[in-house]
């Protein structure tokens, strides 16, 4: 028997301790690790910058501001003179040149005194409106990206309305602005097992008593009622978490003010959900008669016992 060694034909064993590419994901409550994809962020800078925190942007931006002017300033020092006026000598006034010039701010003590320093100037010039038009570019679409301000209950509760069990989330416009045409969809996340033992996270959608709101300014109850035909039929706090089943609420509507498209999402797990449960009453009325939306009360549920329903938006009155 030849025994052959896996180095000498080239093909070695790959190694344990090789690091690998992983990129850490946030989908709702849950992380994951993505393997073998590098995120490539030079690749996909719009991207970057559209996603990125603003103190991260800012230092983003520094950090290349300075790197260029590092490098120009490199660049006139390494032919010496060719900068008439240099304050002061050395590699510090050439760097000092360099973010003037970069900057387009040309104050005139410093110049270029020479063929190659009006070549190293005229290139940084173009890079430095390139640069500026690009942030501009940068800093508009940040600032004019549209951007929802929807509430979502922290909970979710499941109470009778008209007899029927009824799967309840609680939304508002932190805005107070008009939302037209809103629409809500609600999807339930859960692990099952096919007939031939194929494991498989299902997504299902879950009908709603009202998908869409015409004007939708304050609050919204959105309702889904657990009948026969309802995925959740049967089901329990304790047949929720064994099949790990969590719920994603989508709100979408148009900002009558801009004309944008709004959209919010809001992942729920099972243990979110509150059986027999209400949300506390937000709504009141004044001494004066001024109806009044306390939302410092928005994430609160209460026993169906203490808490008495009261007609809401899209929550019908309790017979007596």
């Amino acid at each position: 028997m030849i025994r052959t060694d896996p180095s000498a034909s080239g093909h070695r064993r790959p190694r344990h301790s090789a690091r690998i590419a992983s990129t850490r994901v946030q989908i709702g409550d849950r992380e994951f690790a993505a393997l073998g994809v590098k995120r490539r962020v030079l690749g996909d800078l719009y991207h970057y910058f559209m996603t990125v925190s603003w103190p991260s942007l800012f230092t983003t931006l520094a950090a290349f501001f300075l790197g260029f002017d590092l490098l120009f300033g490199w660049l006139y020092d390494l032919v010496p003179g060719c900068i008439a006026n240099l304050n002061p000598p050395g590699f510090l006034g050439a760097f000092f040149f360099s973010v003037e010039t970069l900057a387009t701010v040309g104050y005139g003590d410093m110049h270029p005194a020479s063929v190659y320093g009006h070549t190293i100037a005229t290139i940084e010039v173009f890079t430095g409106l390139t640069t500026i038009a690009l942030v501009t570019g940068i800093m508009f679409a940040r600032f004019s990206r549209p951007r929802a301000r929807f509430l979502f209950a922290r909970n979710a509760v499941v109470r009778p309305i008209d007899g029927k069990p009824t799967l309840m989330f609680r939304a508002a416009n932190a805005r107070h602005n008009v939302i037209q045409e809103a629409s809500a969809q609600l999807r339930m996340l859960r692990d099952e097992v096919t007939a031939e033992g194929f494991r498989i996270r299902r997504i299902l959608d879950l009908p709603l008593v009202r998908a869409q709101h015409p004007v939708f300014a304050l609050g919204w109850n959105i309702m889904h009622v657990i009948d026969p035909a309802s995925p959740l039929w049967g089901a329990s706090a304790e047949s929720l978490r064994e099949s790990r089943t969590s719920f994603i609420l989508s709100l979408s509507g148009i900002d009558e003010a801009t004309g944008h498209l709004l959209i919010g999402r809001a992942q729920f797990p099972s243990t979110a959900i509150h059986w027999n449960r209400a949300f506390l009453d937000i709504l009141e009325e004044s001494a004066d008669g001024v109806m009044q939306v306390d939302y410092r009360k928005f994430h609160d549920v209460v026993p169906l016992a203490v808490q008495p329903s009261r007609p809401g938006e899209d929550e019908p009155p309790r017979r007596a």
